[in-house]
C-alpha cells in the first residue's frame, strides 16, 4: 500500500503491518470484487488518504488466497468482455476478519491511552 506523504497528498500516513489484510477482508464483506474495485473502495472510503498500489495489493490478495481467507475466480467484466479475477471472502476469512478487528480495536484503545496520557503530562 502506498501511503507515502507527498506534496499532492500530504495527509497520507503509513499503515501498521497487517492492516492491509484487514482492510481487504473488510472490503470483501460487501461481496466479490476485482482488485481495482477493492483499491478504489479503500481509496474512496478513506477520502484518498489510503491508496493501494498494484505492488502492494496483488501480493496481499495472493497471500490471503494462499491462507484460505479469500477465494478467486475469473469472470468477464462489462461490455468490453475483459477477463477479471474476482476475490471473495471465505468462511475462514470472515473468522480472520473478526480476529483482526478485535486486535485492531485493542491496539486503537492502547494507542489512545498513550496519546491521552502524553497530552495530560505536557
Amino acid at each position: 500500500m502506498t501511503t507515502m506523504t507527498s506534496a499532492r497528498h500530504p495527509e497520507r500516513t503509513e499503515l501498521l503491518q497487517g492492516t492491509l489484510d484487514m482492510l481487504i477482508l473488510r472490503t470483501l464483506l460487501f461481496g466479490p470484487a476485482h482488485g481495482h474495485e477493492i483499491s478504489r473502495h479503500i481509496q474512496q472510503i478513506t477520502d484518498e488518504v489510503l491508496k493501494l498500489e498494484h505492488g502492494s495489493l496483488y501480493p496481499a490478495l495472493h497471500r490471503l488466497e494462499r491462507k484460505g481467507w479469500v477465494a478467486s475466480k475469473w469472470d468477464t467484466l462489462g461490455q468490453q468482455k475483459r477477463e477479471c479475477k474476482y476475490y471473495q471472502l471465505t468462511r475462514d476469512g470472515r473468522r480472520q476478519l473478526v480476529s483482526a478487528e478485535s486486535k485492531w480495536d485493542r491496539l486503537r484503545q492502547a494507542i489512545g491511552r498513550v496519546m491521552t496520557a502524553a497530552a495530560r503530562e505536557s
